[in-house]
């Protein structure tokens, strides 16, 4: 683990200064690096990721991610290990690019896509748990709309840059951090109950994207069992995900309405995007895929 007192000395000094970076696609972000330019300040070395030249940053910056070990010499050059990008005027702290590792924190259009549906279907909650949270982006976004944040993840790296954005964000005497697979490690019911789970099939099964069988629906579809599991009367959940369409059939939904006959619930989903990562569909594993689908579930218990 690293030093998490240096890194958030480095986000608040980032978020002192107006420092503001959008987090784009893995496949535009390596377009971009492409270009071969020097990085010249904060967002070419926080945002772009860019190679640096040791005065290139502030020292005091330079220092801090020294001390927190997360700097990669490179030649005569450096590379950050972490990047920050912001979302609502807070800075979020997540993992450097290319996101290979295992335990990798990912930051990027989805986390835009799903702050965005958060706010359109949450007015206010008193408990909310962020199940799979990453950057925590997702709950901490809702900050001014809930009394008591859960963020939840398998992934200890993540739990890490969420609590350092929990007291970027300054709110760290609200927010719990839990180690669990999906809902399995947690206590107690909740009033809200969001997740932006990974979706694809990966092969290499890395935590922040692979979504398992089903296509890569299988976490999904988990989440929605146990989250409606949890939830207190009246309650939730509010899942951003996507969906695999298959000669035309939504196999995510079609997996989850088992679920949502159980009892009675009001639904609302719908496609948020209708064709998202197409590169994927050159892959064994979506050989008889038409589309993949960014979709939005929400289910409010009555």
């Amino acid at each position: 683990m690293i030093e998490e007192a240096a890194l958030l000395q480095i986000g608040r000094a980032l978020k002192a200064s107006g420092y503001a970076f959008t987090a784009i696609t893995p496949e535009s972000h390596r377009h971009v690096l492409a270009r071969h330019l020097e990085a010249i300040d904060t967002r070419a070395v926080f945002g772009w990721n860019r190679p640096f030249s040791a005065d290139a940053l502030p020292i005091e910056l330079f220092q801090a991610l020294q001390k927190a070990d997360a700097v990669h010499r490179q030649a005569d050059r450096y590379i950050s290990l972490v990047r920050f990008a912001t979302l609502y005027d807070e800075v979020y702290l997540h993992s450097g690019f290319p996101t290979e590792r295992q335990d990798a924190v990912f930051f990027g259009p989805d986390t835009y896509r799903y702050a965005r549906l958060l706010r359109q279907h949450v007015v206010s909650a008193r408990r909310v748990i962020d199940v799979g949270c990453g950057s925590g982006a997702g709950a901490l976004c809702l900050q001014d709309r809930v009394d008591q944040i859960c963020l939840a993840d398998i992934n200890a790296q993540a739990l890490q840059y969420a609590r350092i954005n929990a007291k970027l964000a300054g709110i760290s005497e609200r927010v719990e951090t839990a180690h669990s697979d999906v809902l399995n490690g947690v206590q107690g019911e909740f009033d809200l109950v969001i997740s932006n789970p990974p979706y694809m099939v990966d092969e290499a099964e890395r935590a922040y994207r692979h979504g398992g069988a089903l296509l890569g629906a299988e976490l999904s579809v988990r989440i929605v069992r146990e989250g409606l599991a949890h939830l207190a009367a009246g309650g939730k959940l509010v899942l951003y995900t996507a969906s695999a369409i298959v000669d035309g059939v939504d196999t995510f939904w079609h997996a989850i309405q088992p679920l949502l006959r159980e009892q009675r619930y009001d639904v609302w989903y719908e496609e948020i995007d209708p064709d998202v990562f197409g590169e994927e569909l050159q892959r064994p594993a979506y050989q008889r895929v038409d589309r993949l689908a960014v979709v939005g579930l929400v289910v409010q218990t009555t």
